[in-house]
């Protein structure tokens, strides 16, 4: 049986963009799948009376040097948080798309289009009108999605999710589970990939 990687996303998180650029490398190295969960990141935070790192001066100066040194390592475009790209983001549109999309078989595709668009375009995929863009040119159906997004289950869905990733173990993203065990931040995926060998 195929082993699963769940990777709960919001694409307001520069580390979960970063783990992002490696989940299809990861596929393929050990034949998991990687599955994405929506959720969002600011009820985790509230959940777990945790503050995002660019919160405090200190944490925020030093965030976009290790963001900077891991793009470098990884090789992959992205935008600076705050210095090119609008920061913090307003996700919870996006991530209702997010999960809407999820509900009908399409999240990946739109989590790999946001996460395109806001981390290496450098578009404000919060406003409905650059969300609805990203939503098209993934070739998904825009007014079903939009639609959709304001309904009670896909809302549901979301909450769920966040709660749920609470529940586990997650205090923010990226945070990965294989089975029971959490992996949190894109630093700890050579962690992720030994689970799954193992």
């Amino acid at each position: 049986m195929k082993k699963v990687v769940e990777l709960f996303w919001d694409v307001a998180s520069p580390y979960t963009y970063l783990a992002h650029t490696q989940m299809a490398g990861l596929e393929a190295r050990t034949g998991a799948e990687v599955q994405y969960r929506p959720f969002l990141l600011g009820g985790v935070f509230k959940s777990t009376d945790n503050l995002m790192p660019g919160a405090n001066p200190y944490k925020a100066a030093y965030l976009v040097k290790d963001l900077a040194r891991w793009r470098d390592h990884y090789q992959v475009p992205m935008k600076m948080p705050a210095l090119e790209v609008i920061f913090p983001l307003s996700s919870l549109l996006p991530m209702r798309l997010a999960t809407a999309a999820d509900l009908a078989g399409q999240g990946r595709t739109l989590a790999t289009a946001f996460f395109q668009a806001y981390w290496v375009q450098g578009r404000n995929v919060g406003e409905e009108s650059e969300a609805r863009g990203v939503v098209e040119e993934a070739g998904l159906d825009a007014a079903a999605l939009f639609a959709a997004a304001q309904t009670g289950p896909v809302k549901d869905r979301l909450r769920a999710n966040t709660e749920e990733a609470v529940s586990r173990g997650a205090f923010g993203a990226p945070a990965i589970f294989v089975g029971d065990q959490l992996y949190f931040g894109n630093d700890r995926l050579m962690f992720v990939e030994a689970a799954l060998r193992g």
